[in-house]
């Protein structure tokens, strides 16, 4: 027996400020995905995210200093080539400050840098302060553990509550049953922990950057699967889950039931609704008293 109002069946103004708060979300998302591009990246100097994009932003290109890498990384479309090889030759010279201005490197960086890079910036560094452009010219180690600590709690706090109204609205759904929805739920704050973890991990050891990409993804498609669900069934019930392809998705979903035949896909879902089980009995036996043996301790 439902015991909440399904989405279809809201008043007209509460869909509307569903969807209106889920559009919002949605493009904010697709927004943080394309600042990401141009950010993370690009700290390769090419377009679109990959594994080395991810190594040198929170481990760092360790052959060579934060200045050359963002120069030939993120900041590369900010100055002519020129320019940036004559910062380089400054840095790799020792980037002495009886050289800066006859080098001609202060000017490029007045000129290039300082507009964004100022005292009135917040999270940059000041390139009107000497010390800390020098501070970039020493090997490149990536993002700093007082960074990470800033950005990771920035995203715990911000990225939580946005899951939060998308999974309450996404629980009035009555296409995904029960236990799908539970996962659907929980699964982008198991993503999101994943992916802050993976940034400390990365920057501890580059094999991790794997973790970030799937940590990720995972999270991206959790959003998406709430977000779509809820917006068809709020305005799009009938065309999709009565009449439509709808219909096909819920029947393999009831049709994944354990106990009888099993084969496929059914097979290897039933054998991890199992071993889950049993872990969940393992937990409850020894995990769980364990624990709570040491908080009585």
């Amino acid at each position: 027996m439902i015991k909440y109002t399904p989405l279809k069946d809201h008043d007209t103004p509460v869909k509307v400020l569903f969807t209106g708060y889920l559009c919002t979300v949605g493009i904010g998302y697709v927004v943080a995905l394309i600042q990401i591009l141009f950010t993370h990246g690009m700290a390769d100097g090419k377009f679109g995210l990959s594994i080395d994009d991810i190594v040198y932003s929170y481990y760092g290109n360790r052959s060579g200093t934060v200045v050359e890498t963002k120069l030939n990384g993120s900041m590369k479309e900010m100055a002519p080539e020129a320019e940036r090889f004559q910062i380089i030759q400054w840095v790799r010279d020792g980037a002495q400050i009886n050289d800066y201005k006859p080098s001609g490197v202060a000017k490029i960086i007045e000129t290039r840098c300082v507009l964004c890079h100022n005292e009135g910036a917040s999270g940059i560094p000041n390139f009107s302060d000497f010390e800390q452009l020098k501070a970039l010219t020493t090997q490149d180690e990536g993002a700093t553990f007082s960074s990470l600590t800033r950005v990771s709690h920035i995203h715990l706090f911000g990225i939580s509550f946005i899951f939060m109204f998308v999974g309450l609205i996404f629980a009035f759904s009555e296409t995904t049953p029960t236990p799908y929805k539970s996962v659907a739920i929980g699964m982008p704050y198991a993503f999101l922990l994943a992916d802050i973890l993976s940034w400390w991990l990365t920057k501890i050891h580059p094999m991790f950057a794997w973790l970030v990409i799937l940590a990720g993804t995972g999270m991206g498609v959790s959003f998406a699967f709430m977000w779509v669900t809820s917006i068809l069934e709020m305005w799009l019930f009938r065309p999709v889950f009565i009449e439509g392809p709808g219909m096909k998705v819920q029947a393999w979903l009831e049709s994944l039931a354990c106990g009888g035949e099993e084969s496929g896909v059914n097979k290897a879902y039933c054998a991890f609704k199992r071993g889950m089980a049993i872990l969940k009995d393992k937990w409850l036996q020894h995990g769980w008293p364990w624990l709570k043996g040491l908080f009585d301790k």
